[in-house]
């Protein structure tokens, strides 16, 4: 396991572009098994992730292309079905949470799929109710294997009309996925929309599929009998862009963030913009200058800031620890709400072990009273417990007074590309130490 050495307290200057879209790429991948014709996917992000999830799809038989680092080729001719009643599909799928996005496709073109148990982050319970449910309710059926769960669909699956208990991502991209070939037609009332729901529609309707309501919370999709190849290019990662607007604003640095794809960002930038961080649109680029400080706006009525994740288009939970961190460096106080994961704030003692002053309530608030830069963080050493808290604590490092090491860097690696020699690129002094 490898661990970073990062000496803090320098600026950064320069340009950094975002790599492509962790979260739509594993949508993506995962929806090259409707058609038996070649897939070819752009600005792909080379991360953890994402190269288990093609081992996982070359061992399952997809036929794996890598053109380059950055994009690749797939065409799912036929599967091994084989394969998914082994201890060796359990191992690999149980590694990234986006291998649950298998199953839906599946079900649509073989009538046959498998759900495994998912991996990920472990940031709190994160049910797959809402996949199950709503693909039981297209006709599949669901039986206990050793490794995983197998639903089957003999007779295909069935348009219908669902209303979804949650919003969620992966199980909307899944019912999407499957519902694209089921007879009929099929209604997903409080589906999510994310722009990363909205890639996924776009690219299933060059394939062939038929779908209304894109971007909205109301889906209707007619099922069709084939989909066909076609090339996908992938959104900037709005996870990588709000990393480095927090990363400029707690080392007070001049940065420059090139095709950000800021129409996409959603509230994003405003929310940064309320911890008083100063950004300018530029084209497709976002430049922040250097700050020495930044002031933390209160509600209308002289109230505490809350800033508080929701399902799209409200703010992401990703981005919940790096506001967080930010925040530890602002004038002004502000209370993070993370509702939709028990656990994500839990990393916080390593910020108040850094000299960060934060309360934590309960497993989802958490009171950060910004320093206003008149106490400098102090480096320690710590372990990265997920893919975003650890870039947050990958930022406050990057601000802090001396030398801090940050172990399980894996976690990191899993959802950033190649971060530390991206961040060198700025000035960062920043050291991979492989154990």
């Amino acid at each position: 396991m490898g661990k970073f050495r990062i000496v803090g307290g320098n600026k950064l200057s320069g340009s950094i572009v975002p790599q492509g879209a962790k979260n739509e790429a594993m949508q993506i991948i995962c929806a090259s098994l409707l058609t038996e014709e070649q897939v070819t996917i752009t600005n792909l992000p080379n991360i953890s992730d994402i190269n288990n999830l093609l081992d996982l799809m070359k061992e399952m038989g997809v036929i794996v292309d890598r053109v380059s680092e950055n994009e690749v080729k797939l065409q799912a001719k036929e599967l091994d079905f084989s394969y998914f009643n082994t201890e060796r599909f359990y191992e690999r799928a149980t590694r990234l949470r986006g291998s649950v996005m298998i199953l839906g496709p599946m079900l649509a073109r073989f009538r046959k799929g498998f759900l495994p148990k998912p991996g990920g982050d472990k940031i709190g319970r994160r049910r797959l109710d809402t996949h199950v449910i709503g693909l039981q309710k297209l006709g599949a059926h669901f039986v206990d294997r050793v490794y995983c769960q197998e639903a089957t669909a003999p007779n295909g699956l069935k348009g219908c009309y669902m209303l979804l208990d949650e919003a969620s991502v992966t199980g909307t991209a899944n019912i999407i996925m499957a519902a694209v070939m089921a007879q009929g037609e099929t209604t997903i009332f409080n589906a999510a929309c994310e722009p990363y729901i909205v890639q996924l529609c776009k690219m299933l309707v060059s394939m062939g599929a038929t779908i209304d309501g894109i971007g909205s919370n109301l889906l209707k999709i007619t099922g069709v009998e084939k989909l066909y190849g076609t090339t996908h290019r992938l959104l900037a990662d709005m996870i990588e862009v709000g990393s480095f607007i927090g990363m400029a604003a707690m080392t007070g640095s001049e940065l420059t963030i090139k095709n950000a794809g800021i129409k996409n960002l959603g509230i994003i930038p405003d929310v940064f913009k309320r911890l008083g961080i100063k950004m300018e649109f530029r084209g497709d680029d976002i430049y922040i200058p250097e700050q020495d400080h930044y002031e933390v706006e209160t509600f209308m009525d002289g109230s505490i800031l809350t800033i508080a994740d929701a399902p799209w288009p409200g703010f992401t939970p990703d981005l919940i620890s790096i506001v967080l961190v930010v925040a530890t460096q602002a004038k002004g106080t502000v209370l993070i709400h993370q509702k939709m994961f028990e656990s994500r704030l839990f990393f916080v003692d390593k910020l108040i072990d850094m000299g960060a002053q934060i309360i934590l309530c309960d497993p989802h608030r958490a009171t950060v009273v910004g320093l206003d830069r008149t106490q400098q963080l102090h480096a320690v050493k710590m372990v990265s417990p997920d893919i975003r808290a650890g870039v947050a604590l990958l930022i406050a490092a990057l601000s802090a007074n001396g030398a801090s090491i940050i172990e399980n860097i894996e976690q990191i690696d899993r959802g950033y590309q190649n971060i530390d020699k991206r961040l060198r690129a700025l000035g960062a002094v920043i050291e991979r130490i492989e154990n």
